[in-house]
């Protein structure tokens, strides 16, 4: 499985865009049959929604929380007593890969007993932007609460206490551009961060030729190893002067910097501001 670290590690990355969303409320002889080019998630307020994916039935009660991939064909009714839902379609992306989501298999029902406060939350914002006339800071409070009900689907999974449905277990995307192929690369970095690191060395790694290699991680990642490797050497050195334990000259030695001047360029060039007036 793919390591979900690499959405804390590359959270200041993660560019989240809402396309639409609204409020449905259906009887029970509604049957829609729909594949979406986006993300879509579902918020069932009452009754019940029967989703069909590939020849397998699933049951989605109020509370619950349904999570759609792009691409993947359903078939949702309601065929006893009607449902209301809140949707959400949208995109969620690191740098030039808009289905990062898709390498994980989060796509089924949440439900309601694992996600009720981030749902309340949505539910909240979401009032917030479809009453009458908005409020200012609408959209944003939206996003916000989006993001907290995927951040939770996410930590959900990678607590073992989730794992989405809809695929039946298996990876929703079987092509070259798979993390699970970039592992060892992760692990490798988080465990050298204290000496320089070759793109030959991660190349190595996963047995490929170092320039594919660099286009193989970009393509599955949305990002150039470089910039990952930068990226992370910046999380541990923010953390580190937040522990207030060492100098400027040990936390470059710590992330493999040749020098406290190399260290304090680099730090510099992403906070804005050189490590001594970092607070």
């Amino acid at each position: 499985m793919a390591d979900m670290s690499i959405f804390d590690e590359l959270s200041e990355m993660i560019a989240i865009r809402i396309n639409s969303f609204n409020e449905e409320d259906h009887g029970r002889d509604w049957i829609e049959h729909k594949t979406h080019s986006d993300y879509d998630l579902w918020f069932v307020q009452s009754g019940q929604v029967h989703i069909q994916i590939d020849g397998t039935e699933h049951t989605a009660c109020a509370g619950d929380v349904v999570f759609f991939y792009p691409q993947i064909p359903y078939r949702a009714s309601a065929p006893a007593e009607g449902c209301r839902f809140m949707y959400i379609h949208f995109e969620y992306g690191i740098g030039g890969q808009q289905r990062i989501l898709k390498d994980f298999p989060l796509s089924g029902i949440v439900r309601h007993t694992l996600i009720q406060e981030e749902s309340r939350l949505f539910a909240a914002s979401f009032g917030r932007t479809t009453e009458r006339g908005g409020t200012p800071g609408g959209r944003l409070y939206l996003k916000a609460g989006l993001t907290a009900v995927i951040a939770r689907i996410i930590e959900l999974h990678g607590q073992d206490r989730y794992t989405g449905a809809f695929l039946k277990g298996q990876s929703p995307r079987r092509s070259e551009r798979n993390l699970d192929t970039l592992q060892p690369i992760f692990q490798y970095i988080d465990d050298h961060l204290h000496q320089p690191i070759k793109m030959a060395e991660l190349a190595a790694l996963v047995g490929i030729s170092e320039k594919y290699f660099i286009s193989y991680f970009k393509k599955s990642l949305g990002i150039t190893p470089g910039q990952y490797l930068f990226q992370v050497k910046m999380n541990r050195a923010r953390a580190y002067i937040y522990q207030k334990s060492y100098t400027v000259q040990q936390i470059a030695g710590l992330l493999g910097y040749p020098d406290p001047f190399t260290f304090s360029k680099a730090f510099k060039k992403h906070y804005r501001v050189p490590p001594s007036k970092f607070v």
